[in-house]
């Protein structure tokens, strides 16, 4: 099977997955649920992609078990953090606008859209996975590994040591500047954005330049939309103490040291 149908493939799986996800969010009345399966989203890709290779190589293995590790740790955190909270604000609103057509429209607004997105986001995937040349791992499978462990740790990290602080009520009011949070405002979003970049490394070590843009698309995406512009543009409006303070001197993703 050419690379380009297991991709198509893959589109499939993933959009199944999306569409069972919406039976479970009319049900249960919670278009969030589709937050919780982005991460699951990726390893459902992947091992679509596994599946359909005839020889795995070791370069396929370890990028299938470190997209598991990465998906399956988002969407338990995800799961865990909001539990318990109900929908989220952002489809309550998209619900409020749409009240008589909202379980169609999500179908197509927000579950097949993420599943499109998902989907074109893996190439690295896809391509780490399916290329079976070289067989063997190279230095630059090597390389990979050491830079996804820096974004595992600043993105897993960062989203235990923020818990924490939340549930602790002597910090009610109070900013989280310490731990990650004292060096980027957003070590959670670098931490996924360099992970992501370490997949496109495992692809390029097959060769396959072109799985960039898969990168580069998540890397827009946490940036621009969802991510971090999305926190900031809600923690604008926050009235926690210190606040202004630490946007002024602290970077919003790249790490670097505080500004005096």
């Amino acid at each position: 099977m050419a690379m380009w149908q297991v991709w198509l493939v893959g589109l499939g799986t993933v959009s199944a997955m999306m569409v069972l996800t919406w039976i479970a969010s009319v049900v249960r009345k919670d278009a969030s649920l589709v937050d919780r399966v982005w991460g699951l989203a990726f390893v459902v890709a992947a091992q679509t992609y596994a599946f359909l290779v005839e020889a795995p190589t070791a370069r396929s293995l370890l990028t299938l078990l470190l997209v598991t590790i990465w998906g399956v740790r988002l969407s338990a955190y995800i799961t865990w953090r909001n539990w318990g909270d109900g929908e989220d604000k952002r489809y309550q609103a998209m619900r409020r606008r749409n009240p008589d057509n909202f379980a169609v429209r999500s179908l197509v607004t927000i579950f097949l859209l993420q599943a499109v997105l998902a989907w074109f986001i893996s190439l690295p995937l896809l391509a780490a996975i399916v290329s079976g040349s070289p067989e063997g791992l190279i230095w630059l499978d090597y390389v990979a590994v050491a830079v996804w462990l820096v974004g595992f740790t600043f993105e897993a990290g960062g989203d235990w040591q923020l818990s924490r602080f939340l549930a602790d009520p002597a910090n009610g009011g109070k900013v989280m500047d310490r731990g990650f949070w004292r060096y980027p405002r957003h070590p959670n979003y670098f931490g996924d954005t360099v992970v992501w970049w370490a997949f496109f490394l495992l692809a390029l070590s097959t060769g396959a330049w072109w799985a960039a843009v898969g990168s580069a698309t998540m890397t827009f995406f946490i940036v621009k939309v969802s991510g971090v512009a999305l926190t900031d543009r809600n923690m604008g409006k926050s009235t926690r103490e210190g606040y202004e303070e630490y946007v002024r001197r602290t970077n919003a993703f790249i790490p670097g040291p505080r500004k005096p």
